[in-house]
C-alpha cells in the first residue's frame, strides 16, 4: 500500500497523538470540539435562514410548478436537521457519522438550490453555473475549520468539488444545442459552459480545502502538543513543587543534570512527635488517612504564607521559603508560618478529640542560609534536590525542640533575617549557646512557640 505524504495524511498521526494524551487531556479536547460544534450549529442556523430569504425573494416561473414543493421542503428539512444538530451538540458528543452526514446535507442543499436557479429564471441548465451563490461552498468549507480538525474540512471540500463537477456534467448534458464554448465573452453573455472556467472553480475549491487542511493539521499538532505539555506540567506538579514544575516545563532547553541555582532562603522542618508508637496502634487505612490529613493541613498553612512544600516523607514535611520562588522576606514569612502551625494543630486536635481520637503533637524548626537547588541524576532519570547547611540544621533543630520543651524553634540567622525583612515580633525566649545533637558548635536559638 502506498504511503501518503505527511501533508495528505492527517489522520494516523493525529490519532497517535490523541492516544498518547491522558484521559483528562483527551476529555478537554473533546469539550473544545463540542463547543465548536455548538458554534457551527448556530452559524448553520443563520445560513439556512439566509437561504430561505433568498429563495423567497427570487422570482418563480411556470416551470417551477412541479418543482415548487421540492426547494421549500428541502429548506424545511435542513432547518429541522440543523435544530436537531444544535440541540444534540449541547447534550452529547456528536459522533463522526453524524458530522459527516451534516457535511453532505450542507453541500447537497446548496447545490440543489443552485441547480434550481435555471428553473426559477426560466433558463437553460448552464445558467446556474454563473450563480454567485456557489461562493457559499467556501462558507461551508471554512465552517468546518472551527472544529480545529482537518478531517472535516477535507471531507467537505472534496464533497463540494465533486458536487460542482456533477452540476457541470448535468449542465452539459441538459443544455440545448452546444452548451460548451471556448470563448470567454460568449460564456459571459450566453448560456454556455466554459470548461476551463468550471475547472478553475473546482481547482479553487480543492486548493482552499488543501490549504485549510494543512493549516489545521499544523495548528492541531500545536494544540495537542500544548495539551501534552499542560498534562506533563500537571503530573510534574503532583511530584514536584508547582514552582519547580513550572520552571521545568518553561525551560528553554532540556533540563540536564548539574543545572543549579544558589539562593539564601529559609528552611522549615516539621515532624509528628511519637509517630512510631501512634502508627502501631492504627490500622493501615487509619494511618494513611491521618498522614493525608496532616500533610494537607500543613501544606495549606505553608502555601498560605508563600512557602513551598519540597519534600514529604511520612510524618515529616520539608518546606522552603525563597528557594523555588524568590522571596525578599523569606525569613519573616517562615516565622509567621511556623507560628501559625501550633494554632492549626490545636484546632485539628479539637476536631480529633470530638471524634475520640488521640491528639497530635508536632515539632517545627527553622534555619536560614545559602541553599543550592539543582537537578541531579544520570541519563533520563533526574531529580531536583536541595543542598545546604540550612536543610540539615533545620532537621536537627526540629529534634532539639524536645530538649527545649517547645513546639517551634529557629536559629538566630533566621531571626536576624526576619527582623531585617520587617518582622516585628519577639520570640518567647532565647536559648544562648545551646548544644544541639549533631552540631559541633554551640548555637544561639530562639523559641517561637
Amino acid at each position: 500500500m502506498t504511503k501518503l505524504p505527511p501533508f495528505l495524511s492527517p489522520f494516523t498521526p493525529d490519532a497517535k497523538r490523541m492516544a498518547g494524551l491522558p484521559a483528562r487531556a483527551r476529555a478537554a479536547v473533546h469539550r473544545q470540539e463540542d463547543r465548536s460544534e455548538q458554534l457551527i450549529g448556530w452559524i448553520q442556523l443563520g445560513v439556512v435562514a439566509t437561504f430561505a430569504i433568498l429563495y423567497a425573494a427570487a422570482p418563480t416561473t411556470d416551470l417551477m410548478t412541479g418543482f415548487a414543493s421540492l426547494v421549500p421542503a428541502a429548506l424545511a428539512l435542513y432547518f429541522l436537521f440543523t435544530i436537531v444538530r444544535l440541540r444534540l451538540s449541547y447534550r452529547i458528543h456528536l459522533p463522526d457519522w453524524y458530522l459527516g452526514l451534516s457535511a453532505v446535507t450542507d453541500v447537497a442543499l446548496l447545490l440543489t438550490l443552485i441547480w434550481s436557479f435555471h428553473l426559477q429564471y426560466d433558463q437553460p441548465a448552464p445558467f446556474y453555473l454563473k450563480a454567485p451563490t456557489m461562493l457559499y461552498l467556501f462558507i461551508f468549507i471554512a465552517l468546518r475549520a472551527l472544529r480545529f480538525d482537518p478531517r472535516y474540512v477535507l471531507r467537505t471540500g472534496i464533497l463540494a468539488a465533486l458536487g460542482w463537477g456533477v452540476l457541470v456534467v448535468y449542465a452539459m448534458m441538459a443544455g440545448a444545442g452546444m452548451p460548451v464554448t471556448r470563448d470567454y465573452v460568449e460564456y459571459l453573455t450566453s448560456n454556455t459552459v466554459l470548461l476551463g472556467g468550471e475547472f478553475d472553480k473546482m481547482i479553487t475549491i480543492l486548493m482552499v480545502t488543501v490549504i485549510l487542511t494543512v493549516a489545521l493539521m499544523r495548528g492541531r499538532r500545536l494544540l495537542l502538543r500544548a495539551m501534552a505539555e499542560e498534562s506533563a506540567h500537571y503530573e510534574l506538579s503532583r511530584y514536584f513543587p508547582p514552582e519547580i514544575a513550572a520552571r521545568i516545563t518553561a525551560a528553554d532547553g532540556t533540563v540536564a543534570a548539574g543545572a543549579a541555582d544558589q539562593v539564601r532562603c529559609t528552611v522549615l522542618n516539621a515532624d509528628i512527635r511519637g509517630f512510631t508508637p501512634l502508627s502501631e496502634r492504627l490500622s493501615a487505612a487509619a494511618l494513611i488517612g491521618l498522614l493525608n490529613d496532616y500533610q494537607d493541613r500543613m501544606a495549606g498553612v505553608i502555601e498560605a504564607h508563600g512557602g513551598t512544600v519540597d519534600r514529604v516523607f511520612g510524618d515529616g514535611v520539608l518546606a522552603t521559603f525563597g528557594a523555588s520562588k524568590r522571596l525578599s522576606d523569606h525569613a519573616a514569612r517562615a516565622i509567621d508560618c511556623a507560628a501559625a502551625i501550633p494554632a492549626m494543630i490545636d484546632a485539628w486536635n479539637a476536631e480529633r478529640a470530638a471524634r475520640g481520637e488521640p491528639p497530635i503533637r508536632v515539632g517545627v524548626a527553622l534555619a536560614t542560609g545559602p541553599l543550592t537547588v539543582g537537578a541531579i541524576g544520570r541519563g533520563k532519570r533526574l531529580d531536583y534536590t536541595l543542598v545546604g547547611e540550612a536543610v540539615n540544621l533545620s532537621a536537627k533543630l526540629e529534634k532539639h525542640t524536645k530538649v527545649e520543651g517547645c513546639r517551634v524553634l529557629c536559629d538566630t540567622a533566621t531571626l536576624t533575617d526576619a527582623r531585617a525583612q520587617g518582622w516585628r515580633g519577639e520570640p518567647a525566649r532565647h536559648c544562648p549557646a545551646a548544644r544541639v545533637a549533631g552540631v559541633d558548635r554551640p548555637l544561639d536559638l530562639a523559641v517561637l512557640g
